[in-house]
């Protein structure tokens, strides 16, 4: 039996190499390792930073005396501030990951949970989960987040910044004990913060 040519090999190689690419790299989208999306959202329900100053305002020309500035302070604001029933701190799992996040009941009632200072890889088909599992170091706690109760806030907005996520009316955050970062496509967390007490 005649032996392929160096050419034939060659083709059937580079065939092969393109079919692998061609299923391989949009699944595992290996360039999301080197891009970054930053997400800076303001927390809801806050109002817009008050600029206060000690200099009186300029007069005005006018054919008047200018009255004299009001020395009284203003009346301070009751309105209610969003309040932090929980939170926590990431660690790092499959990715290096760092930031805070907290469960936030805003003035209206509602919740959100909200991600502050976030730093992890971009990924493929990455969520923020709920999740009633315990937040564990290294391999062993890469996996655990889909074995038990959980639910999915929607998908990770940015791997970079401070992001809201609304937790659904019909949800009881009293009943998830850790968050996490994670990805859909292979299963596994990016990184993972316990929830204690605010």
């Amino acid at each position: 039996m005649p032996t392929p040519s160096r050419r034939v090999v060659a083709g059937t190689a580079l065939a092969a190499a393109a079919v692998v690419a061609a299923v391989a790299l949009p699944l595992f989208q290996p360039w999301r390792l080197f891009t970054d999306k930053v997400v800076d959202e303001a927390l809801p329900g806050t109002g817009p930073i008050s600029m206060t100053t000690s200099s009186p305002a300029p007069p005005t020309i006018s054919g008047g005396p200018v009255p004299a500035p009001s020395k009284t302070p203003p009346e301070p604001t009751s309105e209610p501030a969003p309040v932090v029933e929980r939170s926590g701190t990431f660690i790092s799992h499959e990715h290096h990951t760092e930031g805070n996040v907290a469960i936030v009941r805003l003035p209206d009632g509602t919740k959100i949970l909200r991600l502050t200072g976030l730093d992890t890889s971009d990924g493929p088909d990455l969520e923020v989960w709920l999740s009633d599992a315990e937040v564990i170091e290294g391999k062993a706690g890469w996996h655990v987040f889909d074995d038990g109760h959980y639910r999915s806030l929607g998908q990770l907005k940015g791997n970079k910044g401070n992001q809201n996520y609304a937790i659904p009316a019909n949800v009881e955050p009293a009943d998830f004990t850790s968050v996490s970062i994670w990805c859909n496509r292979f299963n596994v967390s990016f990184g993972a913060a316990e929830l204690g007490r605010g």
